[in-house]
Order: C-alpha cells, then structure tokens, then sequence
C-alpha cells in the first residue's frame, strides 16, 4: 500500500504548476512572461508614465511660465533683495532637478515599453535571468534583476 501525500507536497507543486504557467520557455531556453502578464505591466508602465508626465509638466509650468517677479508676489519696480532673488534661484533649480529626474524615468519607461515589443522584457541586463514579478510591480521600468541592481549600486558609489 502507498503512503498518501500529505497535503504540503501537494500544494507545493501546485504552487511549482502556477509559476510555470506564468511563464513561457522561449527557443534559447529563457523563460519570459506570458502575454496576459506583459499587458498587465504595459498598462502600469504606462499609467506611471502619464503620472509622471502630469507631474513635470506642472513642475514647468510652475517653474518656468511665472516670471521671478510674479513668483515672490512683488508688484513694486523696485529690485528684490538679494537673499530673496537667491532662495528664487535655488527654488527654481531645485524644481528644475526634480523635472530632470522625472523626464529620466520617463526615458526609462519608454525603454521598458519597448523592450515589451521585442520580447525582452523581463530580463536582466548583466545576468540575462528574469527579473522577479514582484520587483517589476513595484519598479516596472527595471532593467537589473536585485542581485545585479545592488552590484550597479555598490559600483556607483565606489566610483562617486
């Protein structure tokens, strides 16, 4: 007489079933998501992509379309004192930085986006491994697995 299974092997490899459903086994022998779950992650990217282009178009438009004057809220002709005319300057740029950061997650959507179309999307630059769907729900645009994304880190500021 056989020994039943007990209820944890079972439920392991219904677990294993579910994970390799999710992904599909291409020629090279790499694993990519299947479609369902890559239309998931195009309609994040791009609603993040819409979030992130509402929040720097009013960063530019408050930034750049109101004159230094209308800005601090002075009507007379007289010039402002130079500390004030500095924390204007330093506020400026400081939203002009942030515009910059946000235009490059943009470019980094855009790429993911693309990567979507030819089909790599999903995998790591330095490993070629699939990075995590966990990962890619929260960081959708990523293109390091987190093993690698720590290497680029460490990298980074070794060389700053």
């Amino acid at each position: 007489m056989r020994p039943k299974k007990s209820k944890v092997t079972s439920h392991k490899s219904q677990v294993k079933r579910k994970k390799i459903s999710k992904m599909k086994v291409r020629k090279s022998g790499k694993k990519i998501f299947l479609k369902s779950a890559l239309k998931k992650f195009k309609q994040l990217l791009i609603k993040q992509r819409e979030k992130f282009v509402n929040e720097m178009e009013n960063i530019t438009k408050d930034t750049l379309k109101t004159s230094q004057r209308d800005a601090s809220g002075d009507l007379s002709g007289y010039t402002l004192h130079m500390a004030d005319v500095a924390t204007d300057h330093y506020d400026r740029e400081f939203s002009l930085g942030i515009a910059s950061t946000e235009q490059g997650v943009i470019y980094e959507i855009d790429e993911a986006l693309k990567r979507i179309e030819d089909g790599s999307y999903g995998l790591c630059f330095t490993c070629d491994k699939v990075i995590s769907k966990k990962r890619l729900t929260v960081v959708p645009y990523a293109k390091y697995c987190i093993e690698c994304q720590e290497k680029e880190e460490l990298t980074q500021r070794k060389g700053a």
